[in-house]
């Protein structure tokens, strides 16, 4: 696909990059382009896992395209199926996502990120949520990021909106590793196909359980799990690939996941 969004499938990995030059900036149409892809995406039973990322050296995504603002692009307006940048409230997204952070991070930018499963970062990557400055919020930052980092930090990050370098971020646990620039896109790759090679149908249940777990208390989440209530659950438990795991473990050899 060629356009504000490019697109590169090789067997069951999606990558999705980012090409606005010059600060990969979303505006409402490119939000909307990415909520179908990703939708696309979650809805392909052959795609196994999607690597974002930016393009060029110094960004991956500031977030929302104020000068499209400016020229009339509603910051309430249409984003699309999935909302801003088509991930964070694409609904039963059930498949590993990984964000390969090229460099500046920020505002809706790391929004995208937090999003995601697994985040990489090149060494000269930054972070900041500079919403304040603008006199508006980081509405889905302001609901994860306390969730995800200590309390204190979150808030320090949404008053302030002061950068973090990819130090600290790793620090706060929100960067699972940092890369040479020259090599993160081959580490998120690696990191793609080994999930790839992965149980599809475990993964779902995975990123379900997670997700309820978020609004619930435990014992709840667990009674639903073991009563089969979720629907990702009660398909992993009737399927090929749960008899084939145990089958592997049993004959000493590697599973072959179906996905059914």
């Amino acid at each position: 696909m060629t356009g504000p969004i490019l697109t590169r499938r090789e067997g069951g990995i999606l990558e999705v990059t980012i090409d606005r030059p010059k600060a990969n900036a979303i505006d409402l149409k490119t939000s909307r382009v990415m909520g179908e892809i990703f939708a696309g995406f979650r809805d392909d039973d052959s795609l196994r896992v999607a690597i974002i990322t930016g393009a060029g050296e110094k960004f991956f995504c500031p977030g929302w395209d104020l000068k499209a603002a400016a020229a009339g692009d509603a910051v309430d307006g249409d984003y699309g199926i999935g909302g801003f940048g088509g991930l964070q409230e694409l609904r039963d997204l059930n498949k590993p996502v990984i964000a390969a952070v090229n460099g500046i991070c920020c505002g809706g930018g790391l929004e995208i990120a937090l999003s995601t499963d697994l985040i990489l970062a090149a060494e000269h990557a930054t972070f900041a949520l500079p919403e304040i400055r603008s006199g508006t919020v980081a509405d889905a930052a302001s609901i994860k990021l306390p969730k995800r980092i200590p309390y204190h930090i979150a808030m320090d990050m949404l008053l302030t909106g002061r950068w973090l370098d990819v130090v600290e971020a790793n620090r706060w646990g929100f960067v699972n590793e940092i890369l040479p620039a020259d090599k993160l896109m081959a580490r998120a790759w690696e990191l793609a196909r080994l999930l790839e090679s992965g149980p599809p149908l475990v993964y779902a249940a995975i990123k379900e359980v997670v997700r309820a777990a978020e609004g619930e208390t435990f014992q709840t989440t667990m009674n639903k799990i073991t009563r089969r209530q979720f629907k990702t659950v009660d398909i992993l438990y009737s399927s090929e690939d749960q008899l084939e795991g145990a089958k592997a473990f049993a004959e000493k050899r590697d599973p072959v996941w179906k996905g059914r």
